[in-house]
């Protein structure tokens, strides 16, 4: 451990350029792998010996699974653009329902960063938002700013031939999944040849619905039954907030058939994993096939989780952890710990990536963001590098709009909405005794505590930074009003603007 604390104040770059030197290499190639709507429990390696996931689980063992990994916001268009600029959703300031990245935060951006240090690159797939130049001005995809371009508008399709940047893959690959990995092939074998260090970014789609598995995986599952989880079903979510039932969430619990057709809408979903653990395949054969692969980083990870029924709701954006709480996988050739199948239990963000993708290529990380490096926990699993992180939704019905906070052990869940015979609502859980949250430690008079005093702090610390930090447009700045415990409800609604 003390080994760990001196890593942890060595400045971020530094350690960066001592750990290459380590390597014996240079600045690495990059592949980011970004999948849409996966729970950790779709992934062998994550614990679930029902589904296949050999390319995954084999790139776990390669490298570091990272077990306490938070999506600050758990919706996608806000997620990515978390992922790609290191901040939290008020700092940017891009979701649906509010508006398009501005350009500013685009311009300090990874993959913007990496091109300028001299990197070749590459996206494909569901790029999530747009970019503007004026704030409330419709926004443009970003293609020009990279080196090849096989990303598309708003979800995209699982119909490659309805992908314009896709279609030349269309004839082999007909569905999204598989020609994401060919299109990575294709830029690897390229760049390969060039000798210039690349950085290449793939966004599937899966398993996003509506469910579109690709027919060659249609026996993968077949005929298949699924373990339901402890927390499964709307008899395990009586003791969440009332607000959390408002938005469709709550209604896709049965609409999405998770109530009454649970193993064959759980079949899909897995099939449409399955399809990205091939595509991974193919890329990581590409690394190998073209002499790339001993210096390649490789990151995967989801923009948010999946409720899959657990606690009688579809869907996503609520802060519970099957919608919050995704999978990360690093793999670092070079590193001495590699191939170790070591896990960390530490607490990491989405906002994370952006500064690690940075610092591995040794390109300066802008000053102000919200993330912090991960490469001090592939150094040392045992390290810690932050304390809590926000767990933000705006999205959807005021009622469901919450302002949680997570540490490696609670979660902290704040519900404003007053309105209408409603009370704010506050959870507290304990997530290494309760993983299913399944126990609300505030329904007791012994929850009452040290921890929820602690936990509030935490709590008013974000806010205080919502307030001081927020973007000054798309309405950001006054929902910091919206989330103060303090203030009584006919100031919260105010801050809605007459929102409904």
């Amino acid at each position: 451990m003390k080994c760990a604390l001196l890593l942890l104040r060595v400045p971020p770059l530094l350690l960066v350029l001592l750990m290459a030197s380590t390597h014996g290499e240079g600045r690495p190639n990059l592949v980011f792998l970004l999948t849409d709507d996966q729970s950790t429990s779709s992934m062998g390696c994550y614990g679930n010996p029902e589904v296949k996931t050999p390319h995954l689980d084999a790139l776990a063992r390669a490298g570091v699974v990272f077990d306490c990994h938070y999506v600050s916001t758990a919706i996608c268009m806000a997620s990515r653009a978390n992922i790609m600029t290191g901040k939290f959703e008020f700092r940017h300031g891009c979701n649906f329902e509010h508006g398009a990245l501005h350009s500013s935060h685009w311009a300090q951006s990874y993959p913007v960063l990496l091109k300028e240090a001299g990197y070749r690159t590459a996206i494909a797939g569901k790029i999530g938002f747009e970019v503007t130049t004026r704030t409330g001005k419709k926004g443009v995809l970003p293609a020009g700013d990279f080196d090849r371009w096989g990303a598309g508008p708003g979800q995209t399709s699982y119909l490659t031939a309805r992908n314009k940047s896709m279609v030349e893959y269309a004839k082999k690959f007909p569905h999204s999944s598989r020609s994401y990995g060919a299109f990575g092939a294709d830029f690897i074998k390229e760049s390969a040849k060039s000798g210039q260090p690349f950085c290449l970014s793939i966004s599937f789609k899966a398993p996003h619905k509506p469910a579109t598995p690709d027919p060659e995986d249609n026996k993968i599952y077949a005929g298949m039954s699924f373990t339901k989880p402890r927390n499964f079903g709307r008899e395990y979510g009586l003791h969440c907030a009332p607000q959390s039932r408002y938005g469709r969430q709550y209604e896709r619990f049965h609409s999405w058939n998770y109530s009454d057709k649970y193993d064959e809408v759980m079949a899909a979903y897995y099939q449409q994993v399955y399809a990205v653990d091939v595509a991974v395949g193919m890329i990581r054969a590409a690394l190998r096939s073209h002499g790339v692969e001993k210096n390649t980083v490789v990151i995967f990870t989801s923009d948010n989780g999946f409720m899959c029924g657990a606690h009688g709701y579809g869907s996503k954006v609520l802060p519970y952890e099957e919608s919050s709480r995704v999978p990360l996988i690093m793999y670092d050739p070079r590193h001495r710990n590699s191939g170790k199948e070591l896990r960390c239990d530490a607490l990491t963000g989405n906002v994370d990536l952006m500064p690690t993708l940075l610092e591995l290529a040794a390109v300066a990380v802008p000053e102000g963001i919200d993330g912090k490096s991960i490469l001090p926990l592939y150094e040392d699993a045992g390290a810690r590098i932050r304390e809590s992180l926000p767990l933000v939704n705006v999205w959807g019905p005021s009622e469901v709009f919450s302002l949680s906070v997570v540490t490696e052990r609670h979660k902290y869940i704040y519900w404003p909405w007053a309105g209408e015979g409603f009370k704010a609502a506050e959870e507290l859980y304990d997530t290494e005794e309760d993983p299913f949250e399944l126990k609300n430690l505030l329904a007791s008079p012994e929850g009452e505590g040290p921890l929820l005093v602690q936990m509030r702090v935490q709590y008013d610390a974000y806010l205080n930074l919502w307030r001081r930090e927020a973007v000054d447009y798309h309405n950001y700045k006054p929902l910091a009003r919206f989330f103060d415990r303090d203030l009584p409800w006919p100031s919260k609604k105010e801050a809605l603007g007459g929102r409904k």
